[in-house]
């Protein structure tokens, strides 16, 4: 049995169809099957069912699920305390973060909380970013989240705390009277929107609903990068939901203006994670500094345990 059968079947049970966690894992479909099979055998029982909209896992599959997430999880964060008491990285500031906070919140905070440290940023999707959280890839999450949006985070083994605000703001190109050329009252729109695996949507989705908000659109491009689609809002293309945070200066310039009131704004927080476990020296100093300005949150229906003793109360468990 191999630990690449694992990651296998964690892909497979995340995408429930096997083309795109074959993609995913870099390997072609008939291999990808291959090693899944292979893992059924080793395990005595099918771990997945074929359906008609794509593939679930099995009874068995379920609760093998639970196990192998967990360990897998604390493999990867088994090699990056190995790696750290060898002192390869302990002297790195390793921080995951979604694309929009990358180009606008976090070259300003880091500079505040750790302005003398080397940073390692690895910036991609929600998605992705959580998968390296889990694998012990980075020991902090910079993302905007909803209490509404429950992550794969949202576990006794990660805590989080809130270190900004924002808000998710239609924008579309104004017409040569400086008004939107697409407004959400008349009839359907193009609406630039966010795949599948980008926080943002998933925040929008779950906040509509909420709200009852049932915009009239038809979506006509999609991307996980919210730069992506803001550029292509003032090209003229439809409708985007973008953090004002990073549409600031081309509502500032006229570039784009608002394409509704603030009926149709979402209220996010701009968050920091963690894993609950002890960290290295110098990433423990920025969770105080974080944690000092901050305030924990409440994500997806469970307090996430957040403040300046965070870090020591995460130290005793992991001492026990």
């Amino acid at each position: 049995m191999q630990l690449d059968w694992l990651e296998d079947f964690l892909a497979l049970a995340e995408e429930r169809n096997f083309s795109r966690a074959a993609d995913r894992r870099n390997v072609t479909q008939p291999a990808f099957g291959r090693r899944i099979r292979s893992l059924e055998q080793w395990a005595g029982t099918p771990l997945f069912t074929r359906t008609k909209t794509g593939t679930d896992l099995s009874p068995a599959g379920e609760q093998f699920h639970g196990y192998i997430q967990v360990s897998v999880r604390d493999l990867y964060r088994a090699r990056a305390a190995a790696q750290e008491v060898a002192d390869q990285a302990a002297s790195v500031l390793t921080v995951a973060a979604t694309h929009a906070l990358s180009f606008t919140f976090f070259p300003h905070w880091i500079v505040d909380h750790a302005p003398h440290e080397p940073i390692n940023l690895k910036s991609d999707s929600l998605q992705a970013c959580e998968r390296m959280m889990q694998r012990g890839e980075a020991s902090f999450l910079l993302s905007h989240h909803h209490p509404l949006l429950r992550t794969s985070l949202d576990t006794r083994d990660f805590v989080r705390v809130e270190i900004g605000e924002d808000l998710l703001v239609p924008v579309c190109q104004p017409d040569a009277a400086g008004r939107p050329r697409w407004t959400l009252d008349g009839d359907e729109v193009p609406h630039l929107a966010y795949s599948a695996e980008s926080g943002l949507g998933r925040i929008l989705a779950a906040d509509w609903a909420a709200r009852n908000l049932a915009p009239s659109l038809a979506v006509v491009l999609q991307s996980r990068l919210a730069a992506a689609l803001l550029s292509m809002a003032i090209d003229g293309g439809g409708v985007a939901w973008v953090p004002q945070s990073l549409a600031g200066s081309a509502l500032a310039a006229g570039t784009i203006t608002y394409a509704a009131d603030d009926r149709y704004h979402t209220k996010v927080a701009i968050t920091l994670a963690r894993p609950a476990i002890a960290l290295s020296a110098v990433s423990e100093t920025l969770w105080a500094a974080a944690c000092g300005r901050g305030k924990a949150v409440r994500g997806s229906g469970r307090p996430s345990v957040a403040g300046p003793d965070a870090g020591e109360d995460s130290r005793r468990r992991h001492s026990t």
